[in-house]
């Protein structure tokens, strides 16, 4: 499995939403300033993360978005799919047609360990990630989030 830019960014943007949830709602202008993210790409994640209930938006001044339940209860996996991030390791999409149509000899393989993926990120919260990098603070630094 690669994840791309799109599944970093939109992990690395719920956790920040879930950093910060004391402030109230949180612009997205915050999210990029904080995280280095572009402010249109941004749009565009939590669009898709809006639509599967993930975040709730809050329009006009003092608006912004805030998480749409508790972050116990969002698992990486959640915010992975939400934007449309596959967690594959087939090279048939788990299909079994990777080789002239057949399933291929590793075809197992690479599926258990997909499975696997999956499980392992769906086990996952964005407290629990959270509570990691809170503890992870040495010396007064907060390592990143990229190295959890």
């Amino acid at each position: 499995m690669r994840l791309t830019t799109k599944g970093r960014y939109a992990v690395t943007a719920m956790l920040d939403l879930s950093l910060n949830y004391e402030i109230g709602t949180i612009t997205l202008a915050d999210i990029s300033e904080r995280q280095g993210i572009s402010l249109s790409y941004l749009e565009q994640l939590f669009s898709r993360l809006r639509k599967q209930d993930l975040v709730s938006s809050t329009r006009g001044p003092g608006g912004g978005y805030t998480l749409s339940r508790a972050a116990s209860e969002i698992t990486i996996l959640d915010v992975i799919a939400a934007v449309d991030e596959k967690v594959d390791n087939t090279a048939c999409e788990g299909k079994a047609n990777c080789h002239d149509g057949e399933q291929c000899l590793s075809h197992h393989l690479w599926q258990s360990l997909s499975d696997q993926i999956r499980q392992y990120l769906s086990g996952i919260s964005l407290d629990q990630v959270v509570q990691t990098h809170r503890e992870s603070k040495i010396d007064g630094k907060v390592i990143s989030f990229e190295s959890l």
